[in-house]
């Protein structure tokens, strides 16, 4: 999950991919919600002895890679073979190469910003850097820093850029993360920026799930696999270290051990606006969403007073401010409350230290992004999944409060902030509004336009609503249409429906080019559901499908299906739905607990074998959101919706698409596998494709990413559109 906060970047990779679905429903009477408690009880590979693709979690056994591209050879002469696939990847290569894309800059120390910059002479992407006067004036004279293309050819490696992270304030010396084929777990190289070269006895770490800090130019703190048992069961690290500048990495000394138990640790470093480092916290991950924080001083790792359910978030003006996920009475903290603790009253006595409110958010509203300049605290508050942009001062008085002018009704998003000045770099965007980037001045609550994206598609004919649908419980659930303005309403419709419904991950208005040519301008309707197990109203939406709630995450998601069925936006048979890793466990279930709504299904990367996930790539760390099926009673609820499990012969399954990865070192490709031969072992059709090199995205490069939309839009089209 990309984040604007230094909360610990391995447990918050996003879960959710950039993809996004569509849904077509044609004149079926409205069924009633099949509930799991309702359905036939799961009878199928129900154990380990029962499974009879379970020899499929071996990612990488020329056995199950074989059977992977005979699946891949299939799909590719069903879906590549004439025309239209042909056009649509023209137009996806067009709108994913073109240089008309807003540089994703970041500040990287003085008036210096950095992005890494993909096109069609770049597929692997170049590490570059400009002044940020010269981004301004339109025509940047861009320096190259790092060719990753040409890294990987000289090496002859199949690199994958995962980022960096440079040493403030200069933000010249900097480690490199470096993946093979798109996996979670990367290599570290330090790079010098000035010499343009990888630094000769520089920092190295070998290939590890890894997470680290600079503390100064000499030192870092790292948590990895140090060898024996120093990976927790998820598969990420739980032992910190300290390593010095000129030792080898085995002689780095512990500062900092969690459990095995954890779903893993990682180290934050607090600094100054100068550069100066005030305090290294570590975040022991105790399940997915529960954190006890840790003060590293000389006498040994001290606990802060922070919630158990809370996240770090960022540290201004000597305050550390963290996302309260529980009501916490007697600190007079509330569930979704942005909160503050002085550091130097933790430093001194974490007993004695007392929260601050720092924004307390409505019931129809949400934080969704937050970052620190000098002295500001930036927030992207959303009122009913429709951004905002708060500015915040501390002072001796506490947190005061300002709204910065933003375009309206679409998503506002922090993308960096510049904790050297008052900067920071924001982007807006709807789903018929074109990106637009701002250089925004956090202390004066003023915006400069750096970039507009340049429209990628026709959205004269279209118009975007907003409108609620009432689940089985009772409650509303959000969702956005995007349709042509002169639509006839008779089910005719062929709609994409997207939801994904997890991990507090919202779903706000997106701008997508290939969505927008490949789709809407072919007379497609796009609906987005805000279900719950997201976080478009905060923490409490998230927490009310969690664990033995899941079956209410899918039901808000039947009730928009069938909302836009009565309301004749589409019909059944004109109806698709699509979702990607949590949202492909979503498309699992709606695929069992409702295949007479659906007639495409696209899924990406997903969750499939619930009873099994915990022992399938990182699925245990996601225990806090589903539960663990080692546990009988948390399994009875598991297993009512386990899609692997439902898959019965005799059932008229619409033909979907499944999507994955070999590479995917998160959701593991066994998922997709187990799912798509178990329909073919019951004589159910439908079109598979792994990539070899995707990783978790499923797109290692912009020829892939091309490649994988025009095969998802050409099965849709035939699907939906013929």
């Amino acid at each position: 999950m990309p984040t604007n906060s230094p909360t610990h970047p391995i447990i918050r990779t996003a879960v959710a991919l950039a993809a996004l679905a569509l849904a077509a429903c044609q004149g079926l009477e409205r069924a009633p919600s099949v509930t799991a408690p309702a359905q036939a009880a799961a009878t199928f590979a129900m154990t380990d002895a029962t499974d009879p693709y379970i020899w499929m979690e071996d990612a990488d056994s020329p056995r199950a890679i074989d059977w992977a591209r005979k699946q891949n050879a299939h799909t590719f002469a069903a879906l590549e073979s004439g025309p239209l696939y042909q056009k649509l990847y023209k137009d996806a290569l067009t709108v994913s190469t073109t240089r008309d894309r807003i540089p994703a800059i970041r500040f990287a120390g003085g008036d210096t910003v950095r992005d890494f910059w993909q096109d069609e002479k770049s597929v692997r992407g170049v590490w570059r850097e400009t002044s940020i006067e010269s981004y301004r004036s339109g025509s940047p004279a861009w320096q190259t820093v790092l060719d990753l293309d040409a890294v990987a050819t000289a090496e002859k490696a199949n690199w994958v850029w995962k980022g960096a992270q440079c040493l403030p304030p200069a933000m010249q010396r900097c480690i490199v993360k470096l993946s093979d084929g798109g996996k979670d777990a990367v290599t570290l190289r330090e790079y010098d920026i000035a010499a343009k070269r990888f630094v000769d006895g520089g920092f190295v770490a070998a290939e590890s799930k890894q997470d680290f800090e600079w503390w100064d130019a000499d030192t870092l703190y790292i948590g990895r696999d140090w060898g024996g048992d120093t990976l927790t069961t998820s598969g990420y690290p739980y032992v910190i270290k300290a390593w010095k500048r000129g030792t080898p990495i085995e002689s780095a000394h512990e500062v900092f051990r969690g459990k095995k138990s954890d779903v893993a640790a990682g180290p934050t470093v607090l600094r100054d606006p100068d550069g100066r480092p005030r305090a290294v916290i570590v975040e022991q991950a105790v399940t997915y969403f529960e954190e006890r924080y840790f003060l590293l001083t000389p006498r040994g790792a001290v606990q802060l007073p922070f919630p158990l359910r809370s996240s770090l978030k960022g540290f201004v003006d000597g305050q550390v401010v963290i996302e309260v996920k529980q009501d916490v009475p007697e600190q007079g903290l509330l569930e979704g409350d942005l909160a503050s603790f002085d550091l130097a009253a933790l430093q001194a006595d974490p007993a004695k230290a007392r929260a601050s409110v720092v924004l307390r958010a409505a019931r129809n509203e949400a934080f969704d992004g937050v970052a620190a300049t000098r002295g500001r605290l930036l927030v992207a508050l959303y009122r009913d999944v429709k951004g905002t942009l708060v500015s915040l001062r501390h002072d001796a008085r506490g947190w005061t409060r300002e709204s910065v002018a933003m375009p309206d009704d679409g998503s506002v998003d922090i993308e960096a902030a510049d904790d050297a000045s008052e900067r920071a770099i924001v982007t807006t965007r709807g789903f018929l509004t074109p990106t637009e980037q701002w250089l925004v001045d956090a202390a004066k609550g003023t915006r400069i336009k750096l970039r507009n994206l340049p429209a990628q598609f026709d959205a004269s004919r279209d118009v975007v609503e907003q409108h609620w649908a009432v689940s089985r419980d009772g409650t509303r659930i959000p969702y956005f249409v995007v349709r042509p303005k002169d639509l006839v309403m008779n089910g005719s419709a062929p709609t994409l429906l997207y939801a994904y419904g997890g991990f507090q991950v919202s779903e706000t208005p997106f701008y997508s080019g290939v969505f927008g040519r490949l789709w809407l301008e072919r007379g497609g309707v796009l609906v987005v559901a805000n279900i719950r197990g997201g976080g478009e109203f905060g923490p409490r939406w998230h927490r009310a499908g969690l664990k033995e709630n899941r079956q209410k995450v899918f039901d808000d998601f039947f009730a928009v299906a069938h909302a836009i069925v009565d309301d004749k936006l589409t019909s059944p048979r004109r109806l698709g739905i699509m979702g990607g890793s949590n949202g492909g466990l979503l498309m699992g279930v709606a695929m069992t607990q409702h295949p007479e709504l659906f007639h495409a299904v696209v899924i990406q990367v997903p969750l499939f074998d619930m009873l099994r996930y915990t022992k399938i790539g990182a699925g245990a760390s996601w225990i806090g959101e589903y539960g663990d099926p080692s546990i009988p009673a948390e399994r009875a609820y598991i297993e009512k919706y386990s899609p692997y499990q439902h898959l019965m012969p005799g059932v008229a399954y619409p033909e979907v698409l499944f999507e994955t990865s070999t590479k995917d070192d998160r959701v593991h490709p066994a998922h997709a596998r187990k799912a798509a031969a178990r329909l073919e072992d019951i004589g159910v059709p439908f079109y598979y494709y792994e990539n070899v090199d995707g990783g978790h995205g499923a797109d290692a490069n912009l020829l892939e990413r091309a490649k994988r939309s025009a095969l998802e839009f050409t099965y849709l089209s035939k699907k939906l559109m013929d």
